[in-house]
């Protein structure tokens, strides 16, 4: 088998519609906010707010964070690396120009996969000690903040850090899609489109029919 066919193509169509499917699911949570993590997140979250948008009211905002993932180079295919495992922030919220509280707020992170689970951990803890400098410069609670998780796909792999309880056990981890643990390559990695949209309807990852609708 080649290196191509290894990888798991996703199309656009198929992120739409795995953020139609989870997103009653979400609106359950009902987030207040949503942090994308850049660049993966970005286009699920955007998409997902479309579908949790309810008549008269306003849209979830959306803030955007990036966290950079830093590996030694040690290739075990064509060009996919090892996962890394030191997080470093390249942007975060500036809480002062946005006026971005999150005490008291159901906040929903959405990144495109939950991989070895290093940046979701670290982007948990970093908001959970902002959270705490809040609610201690306005006296309130930080245990009044919720966190959820959002990703388009879960690998069943052993993660290399872990998620708090208040998520994982509460139902406030959503996954579209659990997955084995492979390459996935998404539409907004691709320099050539068409090929990718090819490859990911040649192997079924394009347009679905839910149940709902055979």
């Amino acid at each position: 088998m080649s290196a191509e066919d290894e990888k798991m193509y996703i199309s656009y169509n198929n992120v739409h519609q795995l953020c139609q499917e989870i997103a009653d699911k979400i609106k359950k949570f009902n987030p207040d906010l949503i942090i994308a993590i850049g660049g993966g997140g970005f286009i699920p979250a955007r998409m997902l707010r479309s579908f949790l948008k309810e008549p008269g009211q306003p849209n979830v905002r959306i803030m955007a964070i990036i966290l950079s993932l830093y590996e030694e180079i040690d290739t075990y295919g064509d060009d996919a690396e090892n996962p890394g495992t030191k997080v470093v922030r390249t942007q975060w919220i500036d809480y002062n120009q946005s006026k971005i509280n999150l005490v008291g707020k159901k906040v929903l992170i959405i990144d495109e996969v939950d991989d070895t689970r290093t940046t979701l951990h670290y982007a948990v803890s970093e908001l959970k000690k902002d959270v705490v400098e809040q609610a201690k410069a306005v006296g309130a609670d930080p245990n009044d903040t919720t966190f959820g998780i959002f990703v388009l796909h879960d690998k069943q792999k052993t993660k290399k850090a872990d998620l708090p309880d208040e998520i994982m056990k509460t139902g406030n981890y959503f996954a579209a899609r659990t997955v084995p643990d492979g390459w996935i390559a998404y539409p907004w990695e691709s320099v050539d489109i068409v090929y990718h949209t090819k490859m990911a309807i040649k192997q079924g990852n394009d347009v679905f029919i839910p149940s709902s609708r055979e």
